[in-house]
């Protein structure tokens, strides 16, 4: 004599309040990443829109109030930036070397060539200025020097 087990299903039926919750929970979560990346990249934005209006078409900040004495702009890491000059800044370059230079006493042969990729030099010109910077090999100029700090004297 064999027992006849009661059948039951081995699966529960889904109610139908579950099954719209469960699809919805997904779409919940997509919307929700969405608004988030929506405001980061508004935010992203407003931010690097500030810091962009501070600088020079060069991508070099631009120093507000560059005729006050005594001011310094760029880097305070003289580490790096350890030879000095100081004269007035005019325009031009040495053959192609340097886009400025410092006109000191002593002639054409004591003129500092300067480049620099931190500093707007252009802001400068005609200024009676103090330089920190690092010397570069150069093949004309006597002196070329990639400026990292600038005090206006």
């Amino acid at each position: 004599m064999e027992k006849k087990l009661p059948e039951t299903p081995t699966t529960h039926p889904v109610k139908e309040t579950e099954t719209k919750s469960a699809a919805s929970l997904p779409m919940k979560n997509t919307v929700l990443v969405l608004v988030v990346i929506a405001i980061l990249g508004i935010g992203t934005g407003f931010v690097a829109s500030k810091i962009t209006s501070g600088m020079s078409s060069s991508g070099a900040p631009v120093m507000q109030g560059t005729n006050v004495k005594g001011k310094t702009f760029g880097s305070g890491d003289t580490s790096i930036f350890k030879d000095t000059a100081e004269g007035k800044l005019e325009e031009g370059g040495v053959d192609g070397e340097g886009q400025y230079h410092l006109v000191r006493t002593g002639g054409d042969s004591q003129n500092v060539y300067l480049t620099s990729s931190l500093i707007d030099l252009s802001q400068f010109v005609g200024k009676k200025i103090k330089v920190w910077g690092e010397t570069q090999k150069a093949q004309s100029a006597g002196w070329l020097m990639d400026v990292g700090k600038v005090e206006v004297l």
